[in-house]
Parts: C-alpha cells; sequence; structure tokens
C-alpha cells in the first residue's frame, strides 16, 4: 500500500486548522458551568416534589386521580432517593478529601 505523503500533509493541515479554529479563550466555558447544572438538578428536584405534594392535595381533596397521585409519589421518591445519593458520595469525597496526607 503506497501512502501519498501530500495527502497525509494535507489532512494533517486540515486537522491542525480545525484545532485551533475550534480553540477558544480559557476565559470561555466550553460548557455549562457546575454551579448552574447544580442549580438545574435542584429546582427540577423541587418541581418534582411540588407536583407530587399538589397531586396528594388535590387527593384529599377528591380531585384527583389515585394512579396519578401514585405515579407522581414514585418519581418524588426516586427523585429524593437519587438526591440522598448524591449527597452521601458527596461527603464521601470531602472526607477522602481531608485524609489526604499533605
Amino acid at each position: 500500500m503506497a501512502v501519498n505523503f501530500v495527502d497525509a500533509v494535507n489532512a494533517y493541515n486540515q486537522a491542525a486548522e480545525k484545532g485551533i479554529a475550534g480553540k477558544k479563550d480559557k476565559s470561555d466555558p466550553v460548557g455549562e458551568d457546575f454551579a448552574s447544572t447544580l442549580r438545574d438538578v435542584a429546582s427540577d428536584t423541587l418541581a418534582t416534589m411540588q407536583t407530587a405534594e399538589n397531586k396528594t392535595l388535590m387527593a384529599a381533596a377528591g380531585k384527583a386521580d389515585v394512579t396519578d397521585v401514585v405515579t407522581a409519589m414514585s418519581e418524588a421518591e426516586v427523585t429524593l432517593q437519587t438526591v440522598v445519593a448524591v449527597r452521601d458520595k458527596v461527603v464521601q469525597a470531602y472526607q477522602e478529601i481531608l485524609r489526604m496526607p499533605i
């Protein structure tokens, strides 16, 4: 198999140009920052909990279907379990950092 040197150089130059053109200033964030991601997750969690609470109140007043209430409560339970698991991992990571030697 013959390799054309000119084709290889052209491919390398195209890749280099794309890399340079795609390179952003370090002050420009590549994606969404952690704080805004955390804020979005927290607001989604609160919305899920509020939906479950509203469905429960509607069921107590006799205005909601039992299936909807059970579904909303299950979603809230899964969301709460996820939040607790993430919290536990954050605490565990913090404790590991504290145990690191200086």
